[in-house]
């Protein structure tokens, strides 16, 4: 794909998650979670462009850098989502206002970094973007499962952030 499809399937697939993720959400356990984030790594890891081939070990670091921004932004969005069990006990969520923080941060961290490479004359393919994507969504819908799972152990709800407040079981009013 071209670079311009890897831009239109990143902000397609980033403004479905995001409007997504501030509606409430029943959490599905199944191993299917992982899914979406594997599709978009492997179309990323396709391309032939995700390392600048004249500046291999300053491109293949700033891909490190922003894998490890994705995995700090989606561990980010997961801790700061409200999880909660219904009656049935299916387990819901909804991401937070802290959690439209995390993404303001972590957008704004790929774009210094897109900047960085551009004022060292590092290209920059979108694949590495699609990648970084990946891994966020990887790590958020891996850490929701989780918690989702030790909550229906538990019963009960979990605030955001992971602090053990007591509350009834239902819906928490936002």
């Amino acid at each position: 794909m071209s670079g311009l499809v890897n831009t239109l399937v990143i902000v397609a697939v980033v403004a479905v998650v995001i409007v997504r993720q501030f509606r409430a959400r029943r959490i599905g356990t199944d191993r299917r979670w992982w899914l979406l984030p594997v599709i978009l790594a492997v179309v990323a890891l396709r391309e032939p462009g995700i390392l600048d081939p004249h500046h291999h070990t300053e491109s293949a670091l700033l891909l490190g850098v922003e894998l490890l921004i994705g995995l700090a932004t989606g561990a980010g969005w997961a801790w700061t989502t409200r999880l909660w069990v219904e009656a049935d006990g299916s387990v819901w969520s909804k991401s937070t206002k802290a959690s439209g923080g995390v993404w303001i941060v972590g957008i704004a961290l790929r774009v210094g970094l897109v900047a960085l490479g551009a004022v060292v004359g590092v290209h920059q393919d979108s694949s590495a973007l699609m990648l970084g994507l990946a891994a966020t969504l990887l790590v958020r819908s891996g850490v929701l499962v989780w918690r989702a799972q030790s909550l229906t152990s538990v019963g009960g709800s979990a605030p955001a952030y992971g602090f053990g407040m007591a509350r009834p079981a239902g819906k928490e009013r936002v």
